[in-house]
């Protein structure tokens, strides 16, 4: 289950850079994920569905990962990395790597994939998240 919803979150962080690729058609887009996983298929079911859809990594598009490997600490520095390497959008793949993206920028897209986000503080509802984040939950309380 965690597979997909990476990997649908990796695709809806797609899409929110494909209305700037009609603009900006030479621009290889950064693409900054903030994962535990030491080790993950979900990127690389990712990077196999950007191909079927005729998208190139390295071409069309790079990956930055930073693996947090369940180390709470390092969150704040690998989220503050991505941010520097001026990616396009930010994928956090929990609640607490999320949280770390929200606090290291207000302007980078971040697409989420959190236990409970209004909970936590990290958006407003799930109706209207606000700012720049987006993404899915795995709460299933709420929205039922």
């Amino acid at each position: 289950m965690k597979k997909i919803v990476f990997c649908v979150a990796l695709v809806v962080a797609l899409a929110l850079s494909l209305p700037v690729h009609a603009q900006q058609p030479d621009k290889i887009y950064r693409i900054g994920v903030l994962t535990n996983a030491p080790r993950s298929s979900r990127i690389e079911a990712f990077r196999q569905g950007m191909k079927e859809v005729g998208y190139v990594e390295g071409k069309h598009f790079v990956l930055e990962i930073r693996r947090a490997e369940e180390k709470p600490d390092q969150h704040p520095k690998l989220a503050a990395e991505l941010v520097g390497l001026s990616v396009d959008i930010i994928v956090a793949d929990s609640t607490a790597l999320t949280i770390a993206a929200k606090n290291a920028t207000t302007t980078v897209p971040i697409v989420m994939q959190a236990g409970n986000p209004v909970a936590a503080g990290v958006i407003a509802s799930l109706a209207r998240p606000g700012g720049n984040i987006t993404g899915l939950t795995s709460m299933s309380g709420e929205l039922g």
